[in-house]
């Protein structure tokens, strides 16, 4: 499976495309703000020969939907938006994606673990040695500790791909993120 990352808007929100073997991408969050984005995404969906079969959101900020409606009419696609915990049934793509309920930043976060890959993307619940704002409508810092601690279950070989900033993992995390208590 390979995947790519974008860096897109002012905020510098990470819009993920993985792709599988017969070329079936999901795309994790939508941060494409203008047209200039849009095409850059587009370009590499065409160069790669990619098809689009899922677009799943890990949280409702601005900074990660506001490309959704562009994608959702380019691709044919409609968003999945705080789905149910569990796996995430995604036709024609062969990696299992499991859906991990962490709000805290908003009430709304997901992650989406594929657990044979050993990939989290944490939108913006965890970061490289730092966590989402709780400031925000929807924030809550005990329920971001609360899924903060979920996460450090998994295994230490975690890579953790954020919604800002650069990849991680949860051993990484364990040993020198503040907030997860070590």
């Amino acid at each position: 499976m390979q995947t790519k990352v974008f860096y897109f808007n002012p905020y510098r929100e990470c819009t993920y495309v993985l792709h599988d073997e017969e070329r079936h991408a999901v795309i994790i969050d939508a941060g494409m703000l203008d047209e200039r984005e849009q095409q850059r995404f587009a370009d590499y969906i065409r160069h790669e020969q990619l098809t689009p079969v899922a677009l799943l959101i890990t949280h409702t900020h601005p900074d990660h939907v506001c490309g959704q409606e562009w994608i959702e009419s380019t691709y044919r696609l409609k968003a999945v938006v705080f789905p149910e915990e569990g796996t995430l049934p995604v036709p024609d793509f062969s990696e299992r994606i499991e859906v991990l309920r962490t709000p805290g930043h908003k009430e709304d976060c997901v992650c989406y673990h594929l657990p044979e890959q050993g990939l989290l993307f944490s939108g913006d619940t965890l970061f490289e040695e730092s966590i989402g704002r709780t400031d925000l409508p929807g924030g809550d810092m005990h329920l971001l500790l609360q899924s903060l601690s979920r996460l450090t279950t998994l295994p230490d070989d975690t890579r953790v791909l954020p919604g800002h900033g650069y990849p991680t993992t949860i051993a990484h995390e364990r040993q020198y993120n503040p907030y997860l208590g070590h």
